[in-house]
């Protein structure tokens, strides 16, 4: 592509305004689909529900019941794609949440928009990082959460842009303070599709070998959900409205049908940091990730 400053023209691009109707169902499907077991009561029913906090991560790549109508996610980064025209499949690297209110339980209505805040400029022939910013509010106006989202292309590093700042997280050099095992299922995938991501990618056998991988995996923010539901477990049992903070690096592809691991290293009073783990392979599968609660 022809060298263009692609921060000039990217920062503060934004997608049209959107909303997404939910109801306890939806909220339930999602515990599911981030792995939550039958004894997991306060996610799975509706009496004293409680919504497990990523589901705020949600809007950022869904279709369901969101309106304006759209059939596949578009985020802000992929406004992008006209300008790089992209032919390789791009790549999310990292997701943040912040949260500022319990999300209700029983239903309730998103309100977002999402917006391109910094291109980070990974230099020639090793891509670009677009990073997005989408604030979730309910229907009184009020600021629910906050994602951030940095999303990976091949073809666009090398313009002359700024550097991608690095992970200011060190895992400790020592044995986790936790650790919990947990299993991804042959069809979390699919199941995981259901809450609104229908990326192709991860369903169709076809779409997943044109993009470069063996067969459909599963969605990077499933397996940011997974770690949420199992550091609530560890760190405040019962009690996901403590939670204020989670991040984490997408570092590599899981797989349907595998055994998981979340470790976790308690820092500091109301901190942590984990690494999720194919437990198969040894692979981290989100590394270099924080978790604050109240």
């Amino acid at each position: 592509m022809t060298k263009i400053n692609l921060e000039e023209m990217l920062v503060g691009k934004r997608t049209e305004s959107r909303y997404m109707e939910y109801n306890w169902r939806d909220v339930a499907l999602y515990a599911l689909a981030v792995g939550a077991h039958q004894e997991d009561f306060i996610y799975i029913y509706e009496k004293n529900l409680k919504a497990i906090p990523s589901f705020g991560t949600i809007p950022y790549w869904s279709t369901q019941n969101v309106y304006p109508r759209q059939w596949m996610p578009c985020p802000a980064s992929m406004l992008a794609t006209d300008i790089i025209k992209p032919t390789r499949q791009f790549l999310n690297m990292d997701h943040e949440l912040f949260m500022y209110r319990p999300i209700d339980a029983i239903k309730g209505t998103f309100q977002y928009q999402d917006i391109i805040t910094d291109v980070y400029d990974r230099g020639k022939g090793k891509g670009a990082v677009i990073k997005t910013r989408l604030d979730v509010r309910d229907e009184a106006g009020n600021l629910v959460c906050t994602n951030y989202s940095s999303t990976f292309f091949h073809e666009a590093g090398g313009f002359g842009g700024k550097p991608m700042p690095s992970s200011k997280i060190s895992i400790p050099d020592r044995e986790p303070d936790y650790s919990q095992k947990d299993y991804i299922t042959s069809t979390q995938n699919a199941l995981y599709r259901l809450t609104g991501d229908t990326n192709l990618t991860h369903i169709d056998p076809e779409v997943a070998k044109a993009g470069g991988f063996p067969r459909p995996f599963v969605q990077g923010l499933c397996s940011f959900g997974f770690s949420c539901r199992m550091a609530i477990s560890m760190l405040c049992p019962g009690s996901p409205e403590r939670m204020t903070h989670m991040a984490a690096q997408m570092r590599n592809i899981l797989y349907p049908d595998t055994l998981v691991r979340l470790d976790v290293w308690v820092i500091e009073d109301g901190k942590a940091y984990f690494r999720f783990v194919d437990v198969g392979t040894g692979k981290p599968i989100l590394d270099r990730g924080i978790f604050e609660w109240k």
